[in-house]
């Protein structure tokens, strides 16, 4: 969650960023048509620079990869399960666990020893929670990479931005500072 957080907050640097751009462009115009009656004649022709869509709601639209949504979504719904099943967690029964445990099995895949028996299906039942739970973290894990992936090719689009951002902001200021 906190890293969709962080998606939303770079989402909103990026389109931010966008503006400043586009209000530098503006006010290089405006620039063009002070410094000469020439710029002024030139700004009067060309075209103006396309408007920018306002935001929504004030809100910037960010929607983290589907397969972290996923991962979420299943380890969520997988919580409430794990939480009846860990032994920390849930009320021992192990007389109703027993009979369902062995009438879901094979009969024939255990020793005939009562006790073995039992004990052979706990460690199939204990395996069986933890390879659901690795799995969980698979996905999990999966979902982190893809988003951070996606994070870190924004991050490198904005520092790109911003750097070209601040070159053109110097020229500006200095061209400011002749007139």
């Amino acid at each position: 969650q906190e890293l969709v957080r962080q998606g939303e907050a770079l989402k909103r640097t990026e389109q931010m960023v966008d503006k400043m751009d586009q209000d530098l462009k503006t006010s290089q115009r405006h620039i063009n048509s002070i410094k000469s009656v020439w710029g002024g004649l030139v700004n009067y022709f060309k075209a103006k620079p396309p408007e920018s869509k306002p935001e929504q709601n004030g809100a910037p639209e960010y929607y983290a990869n589907s397969r972290l949504k996923e991962a979420m979504m299943s380890s969520k719904e997988q919580e409430s399960k794990y939480q009846e099943s860990h032994p920390n967690l849930r009320k021992l029964d192990d007389s109703g666990l027993l009979t369902d445990v062995v009438s879901s099995v094979q009969r024939d895949a255990y020793p005939k020893n009562q006790q073995l028996r039992a004990y052979h299906q706990k460690i199939d039942t204990n395996l069986d929670e933890m390879s659901s739970g690795l799995s969980r973290l698979k996905s999990l894990a999966l979902g982190l990479q893809t988003e951070i992936e996606e994070q870190d090719d924004m991050l490198d689009r904005l520092t790109k931005k911003v750097e070209t951002l601040d070159v053109n902001i110097k020229n500006t200021d200095r061209k400011v500072r002749q007139l």
